[in-house]
């Protein structure tokens, strides 16, 4: 079957609802790109901005036509990079979509809002290889209304902003609907056909999804058919089997459910293709929705969903807080309205869903982003309307897909970027994932045995890193049947390689950190966070001249616009392999947070572990409760849940090299030594030490 046959079965119906404004709008916009009726210095915009139009028009025709098909490789690579090449690093600084460019050129004001509407045309490259035919037409009248305010003369700013603020209300129950439902009907999948039906040997269905392609995407593709087929089912096993033991060890009903969502980024679709086999036969099909694009429904530069290159970070990033231009009270209730209502529609469909599994990539050059004062941010009454609007979005979403019968998993695979070693990292990064988890698991054991001892846990840096934090854990009251530490033995976190509990936040005080992190995509150097009872009071990091720079850059992607957050998780990493590779590679800054924390302590910022589903009980191996499950604002969720939940975890490790202790300090004062120098001294523990010896 051909992209337009599938785009054509289920997107018909509405294409031919808008045929007409399609073609009108059409119209128009080719007027548009060569007529001056709009004075300098706007003429140049929008007149660039409708050959940009007219470009994407191009590609649907070709899809919708067949012609796509009939193209070389050759010539949907340069389609693909026609598409995004205004984007780039090397085009960025003169590009509309860089605000910093674009007020330069049009004035603050002026500039801001038509950057933004720039940035939200270019979520039309989607919709025409998925003939969203009523996507496109919606984005082009926008563009036109836009554009005729400037016509007879420079319009006022407001009426601007009235214009985008009543697309992102009046459309919010057709893209944000869509995006529910896209979530919760696997026939809705439009990426799920191009990875099960598509001829995977020929590398140009890369190019169906839409999305940018690099040599990333196509040597991951050409590594993976290099690979014998018992490696892919390895890889595909260890991501399936992680989700289901999931639910086994969480005491949940996987037969309840019938829908598993697959986030992963492109070129691993022949281990996509297997897992999705395996979970069919766990009774489970599989939705697979694109990373967001639209104003209206993603969440800042984070990309949740299937995705191909980011074309330049630094987009992503000055886009981050676009809805700045017309957030308020209004409309965030209005959005909670549609999300109400379409789940309630859809509320069977939701109660079907359980949960995602995760495929993520590393390797990239690691991103610390500039800062620009033309881009679009919140005033303070703003950022407590995204914490209100995550929230209550945050429950009410719980209350359709229950966190008590939810899992996930999650995995991660570096990428060609990462190196010229990349093959042999590949090969590692498969072995660290598949690692023996009956000798972590008995290894682990003995850890929590003497962590269940302690009163609280004393974290010491050594050197530089001035990391000095007392954690205080929960008091067993039954220690035969009781444990406070989970032993995570590579079920949802895979690898294998921790031991995590949720801390009493009452004591727990003092400074964590660390010289370099990578998280959610952003680089820190010398991020320093400081505790008192729990909660962050103080923080900086040195990735900025300016200090102020430095705190809002935490605020805004480490806090989430939180004035403070707990500490939600403490966790000793073990996996020393995975350390040990790391340092064989050289490539302990690209290494994803899903391993890096098992490489150390970590601890998470935000929401505990087991939020939402506190209270379902959880065991270990050994068949001891884990009973740290809550911590005092978790508890919160009694009285009031919004007062409970983050609706964020960050996890912050610090590598081995910078430890110079872990103990754990019990009710009689004595101090028993978990790590010392970097290096596991607790009896029962040496064989972690094993890769360690391989760096003498």
């Amino acid at each position: 079957m051909t992209q337009s046959e599938w785009n054509r079965e289920w997107q018909s119906e509405r294409n031919a609802q808008c045929e007409e404004r399609h073609a009108l709008s059409l119209e128009r916009i080719r007027r548009i790109a060569v007529e001056e009726s709009v004075t300098d210095p706007f003429r140049d915009y929008f007149q660039k901005t409708a050959v940009f139009l007219l470009e994407i028009e191009s590609v649907r025709q070709k899809v919708a036509s067949g012609e796509w098909e009939t193209l070389s490789l050759e010539e949907m690579r340069e389609i693909n990079r026609r598409l995004y090449s205004d984007i780039l690093p090397e085009c960025y600084g003169e590009s509309y979509a860089n605000p910093e460019y674009a007020v330069r050129v049009l004035g603050e004001s002026y500039g801001q809002i038509l950057s933004f509407l720039y940035a939200e045309l270019r979520g039309g490259i989607a919709c025409a290889y998925e003939a969203r035919l009523d996507y496109l037409t919606i984005l082009q009248e926008l563009f036109i209304e836009i554009y005729n305010c400037f016509e007879e003369e420079i319009p006022e700013y407001k009426t601007l902003k009235e214009i985008v603020y009543w697309y992102a209300s009046d459309y919010c129950d057709v893209f944000l609907a869509d995006r529910i439902e896209e979530q919760l009907y696997p026939e809705l999948s439009f990426a799920a056909r191009i990875i099960m039906e598509s001829d995977l040997t020929d590398l140009r269905y890369l190019y169906r999804f839409g999305e940018y392609i690099t040599d990333n995407e196509i040597r991951t593709a050409k590594h993976l058919a290099s690979l014998p087929e018992e490696t892919l089912r390895k890889m595909a096993d260890v991501y399936t089997e992680g989700y289901r033991i999931g639910f086994v060890n969480t005491g949940k009903d996987l037969s309840k459910k019938s829908v598993v969502n697959i986030r992963y980024c492109l070129g691993f679709e022949r281990v996509v293709r297997l897992a999705v086999e395996n979970f069919e036969k766990m009774g489970l099909k599989p939705v697979i929705y694109r990373a967001a694009s639209s104003v209206i429904t993603k969440k800042e530069q984070i990309k949740i969903g299937y995705y191909g290159a980011i074309a330049n970070k630094q987009y992503e990033y000055d886009h981050r807080s676009d809805q700045a231009l017309f957030l308020d009270k209004r409309y965030v209730e209005r959005k909670l309205d549609v999300l109400k209502n379409v789940y309630e529609k859809n509320k069977e469909q939701a109660a079907q869903f359980a949960g995602p599994a995760v495929m993520e990539i590393f390797g990239e050059q690691p991103f610390s982003p500039e800062v620009k004062e033309e881009s679009l941010s919140y005033s303070g009454v703003q950022q407590e309307l995204v914490r209100l609007y995550d929230s209550k979005s945050g429950q009410l979403v719980n209350r359709y897909i229950k966190g008590e019968e939810r899992s996930f998993t999650i995995v991660a695979y570096p990428v060609p970027e990462i190196g010229e070693r990349y093959s042999e990292i590949f090969d590692d990064v498969i072995r660290i994932n598949t690692l023996d988890a009956g000798l972590y698991e008995r290894v682990q054991q003995t850890i929590i045995d003497a962590l269940d001892q302690g009163v609280y846990v004393r974290v010491k840096g050594k050197g530089a890193n001035q990391t000095d934090l007392k954690i205080q854990l929960h008091e067993l009251r039954d220690p035969e049947k009781e444990t406070i530490f989970e032993n995570c033995v590579a079920d949802v976190n895979i690898p294998v390689g921790e031991v995590f509990t949720s801390p009493v936040l009452s004591g727990t005080e003092g400074v964590l950190h660390v010289s370099r992190v990578y998280l959610n995509e952003l680089q820190y150097i010398d991020l320093k966070l400081t505790f008192a009872d729990g909660k962050i009071t103080d923080y900086t990091c040195a990735n900025f001249e300016k200090e102020e720079e430095n705190r809002k850059y935490i605020y805004d992607n480490v806090l989430h616009n939180h004035e403070t957050l707990p500490l939600g998780e403490f966790a000793i990493g073990t996996n020393t392999t995975a350390y040990v590779t790391g340092k064989k590679y050289q490539i302990e800054d690209k290494m994803p947070i899903l391993i890096a924390e098992k490489t150390g302590p970590h601890f998470a910022v935000g929401d505990t572990c087991y939020s939402w589903s506190e209270d379902i009980k959880v065991y270990n191996p050994n068949g001891k409760e884990i009973i740290a499950r809550d911590n005092e604002i978790s508890l919160l969720r009694k009285e009031d849940p919004a007062k409970a939940y983050f609706q964020c975890h960050t996890d912050i490790t610090i590598p081995y090299e910078e430890l110079e202790e872990i103990s754990v300090v019990t009710k009689n004062g004595e101090q028993i030594i978990l790590l010392e120098d970097g290096r596991f001294v607790l009896p029962g523990t040496e064989v972690l030490n094993e890769p360690l010896d391989q760096l003498n």
